[in-house]
């Protein structure tokens, strides 16, 4: 038996199992939704590290950039599934099709893993580079697919460590992208130390240079300057259904308010949509809140869902936090500026308006607002808290609650609901974004809700006393340390996005060079007629 027929056989033993297109492509989405749990509600933060290994592996032994490519497209599709499993409910078969097109954003990813960890044995300066640009590679995709057109930065990888301290400091530095930068370069480190041989030193330096940099983070990054603190009580009313949900829920967030006559707080936030009716319309509502204000003594921020007109006359339905004291609403107001794709509005709506049919899609669009703003509560001790309103969704955008602080922000205060997804790992997700932007701009951040989870979060994106589950109805009063000074993501912004967009200009221009100056890379290839092949057999030979 020759050498050659050993290597066709043994290709056809592999083609008949993973190398199988089917196979393969169920290989490459299972690899894809690896990465979930790392996320919040099972929140294995140390799965981050590896998870992308597998798909790593498999898409660096695919047989042609093209198959590489589709391997990157269906472990999107598998990523972006798994991590946004609890909106099936709502989207049904739809988030298959958004999902599928979410995924094609790998495709390119795909290709440059196997161009730069496939093939023979890279040399050592080919190594040390490998983590940096699949990790640009991937931080590009996070960065285009935050587009709030295409979701939104719900999912990214960095955030699956809004739990870990050095991780939490390192995001002070450089955002959420730069820790998902380092979580990348370990997993491609890993696959460089498991499947070559001759780049295991560069794949231990790129491990020793990734400890370092945490490490780095959390010794010697600014820390936040503590100057006091302050009271903020959450109000909470929980689930409330039926026909008169509004009224009722309404009813139940002013009782609980009640109960924090005394206890002397700052601030007192509802959730998102806790109102369910324009307050210029309706002006016993507004003198209901204003005599709740006056029994707390202090200002409540609440958030109306319903039809009403902003400051420039535009009609229409508004997610609007509005400020209210002793006296009323004080004028003060924010309406939700990036608004839920299919939740809050249907992009195009003429081309894509008939999925109101198969899911929970917006029937209208909500009205974005135009501006963010900062606003002025008065202090039981007779200094004046600076906060910046968020309304749910937007507490996913580092670049809102940096801009909000960068205004003169002392507080975040971000205001949601979950209701419709209760019992599964979203409202755990969306409460953890809070530990993110607290840590990124050194500024403490509350994430009030309807129907938890609540949270508060430290300057240090360190959480502040105890969440309020999905399971209670309450108000609850939370001490918060106050901080000055500035990150250095606060002041820098995304200059990690920046320094990725760089890494694979140059590794680009180098393969362009590198190509262009091998033997025959300027001319075509000859062309050649295809070999005659015949059937051999031990009682008949190819002559």
């Amino acid at each position: 038996m020759t050498g050659t027929t050993v290597v066709l056989r043994e290709r056809s033993r592999r083609g008949r199992g993973l190398v199988s297109p089917w196979w393969r492509g169920a290989a490459a989405v299972a690899a894809g939704a690896l990465s979930a749990p790392a996320f919040p509600a099972p929140s294995l933060w140390w799965l981050a590290y590896v998870s992308l290994v597998p798909w790593m592996l498999l898409v660096r032994s695919a047989p042609t950039p093209r198959r590489a490519a589709l391997d990157g497209w269906l472990g999107g599709l598998g990523f972006m599934v798994a991590v946004h499993h609890w909106l099936i409910p709502s989207l049904h078969v739809f988030i298959v099709l958004l999902a599928g097109l979410l995924g094609l954003l790998w495709a390119p990813w795909g290709w440059l893993v196997r161009s730069v960890l496939g093939g023979p044995a890279p040399s050592t300066g080919r190594a040390l580079a490998a983590p940096a640009v699949v990790a640009s590679g991937w931080l590009v995709i996070e960065v285009t697919r935050s587009w709030e057109g295409l979701g939104g930065p719900w999912g990214l990888l960095g955030a699956s460590q809004w739990e870990v301290s050095p991780a939490l400091r390192l995001a002070s530095v450089g955002g959420v992208w730069l820790v998902s930068l380092v979580v990348v370069a370990v997993n491609t480190a890993l696959t460089l130390l498991i499947a070559v041989a001759a780049a295991r030193t560069a794949a231990a330096v790129t491990l020793v240079v990734c400890g370092l940099v945490a490490g780095s983070a959390a010794a010697w990054a600014p820390r936040p300057e503590p100057s006091g603190h302050t009271r903020i009580a959450v109000v909470q009313p929980g689930v409330i259904g039926g026909a008169d949900s509004v009224e009722r829920r309404f009813a139940r967030g002013e009782a609980l308010t009640r109960t924090l006559a005394g206890q002397r707080p700052a601030l007192v936030v509802w959730g998102e949509s806790s109102v369910g009716m324009d307050l210029e319309r309706r002006s016993d509502l507004a003198e209901r809140l204003a005599a709740l204000s006056r029994t707390v003594g202090a200002g409540i921020l609440v958030n109306v869902d319903a039809r009403s007109t902003d400051a420039s006359g535009r009609p229409g339905i508004f997610k609007r936090g509005v400020l209210v004291g002793p006296g009323g609403p004080t004028g003060d107001t924010y309406d939700k500026m990036r608004l839920v794709p299919f939740g809050e509005y249907v992009p195009a709506r003429a081309a894509l308006g008939w999925v109101t049919s198969v899911g929970k899609a917006a029937g209208e669009d909500r009205v974005r607002g135009t501006r963010q703003v900062v606003m002025t509560a008065p202090e039981p001790g007779g200094g004046r808290l600076r906060f910046g309103p968020l309304i749910c969704f937007e507490t996913a955008f580092p670049d809102m609650s940096r801009r909000l602080v960068r205004s003169g922000a002392q507080v975040l205060v971000a205001q949601s609901s979950t209701s419709s997804f209760q019992g599964s790992w979203a409202p755990e997700q969306h409460a953890s974004l809070a530990a993110l932007r607290a840590a990124e701009n050194g500024r403490p951040m509350v994430h009030a809700t309807l129907t938890g989870v609540s949270a508060v979060f430290g300057p240090d994106g360190r959480r502040v006393g105890s969440p309020v589950g999905t399971e209670r109805s309450t108000a609850t009063v939370f001490d918060l340390p106050l901080a000055n000074g500035t990150t250095p993501y606060s002041r820098l912004g995304d200059w990690a996005v920046y320094g990725a967009l760089a890494v694979l200009a140059v590794a680009l221009a180098v393969e362009g060079v590198r190509s262009l100056r091998r033997p025959g890379a300027s001319r075509p290839a000859p062309r050649v007629p295809p070999a005659r092949t015949a059937r051999a057999s031990a009682g008949r030979p190819v002559r």
